[in-house]
């Protein structure tokens, strides 16, 4: 996977602490939710299981999960990213 340029913290747009939502897209399985939010409260520990969002694609074959989390720096969002992108039900973070 290829590491998205460096952003100094000082030029983000994000305003920390803020509510960031991520979205995660993967296929079909039984454990994608829990195994996203075993990611999430890591990087998150506040995080309530019950604001997950949970959509399914069209044919039922993918599922998209939309967590808010309490985004506190650069580097905790750079983590959650990463552990995500890293995990092998999920596809695709947003």
């Amino acid at each position: 996977m290829n590491n998205p340029p460096v952003i100094p913290e000082s030029q983000s747009l994000v305003e920390y602490p803020s509510d960031f939502p991520l979205k995660i897209f993967g296929s079909q399985h039984p454990d994608f939710a829990q195994c996203v939010l075993e990611v999430v409260t890591r990087h998150d520990p506040d995080f309530v299981a019950a604001s997950m969002e949970m959509r399914a694609s069209k044919t039922a074959k993918y599922i998209s999960l939309t967590c808010t989390i309490r985004a506190t720096s650069r580097k905790q969002l750079d983590a959650v990213y990463q552990e995500l992108c890293d995990h092998p039900l999920v596809k695709m973070v947003l």
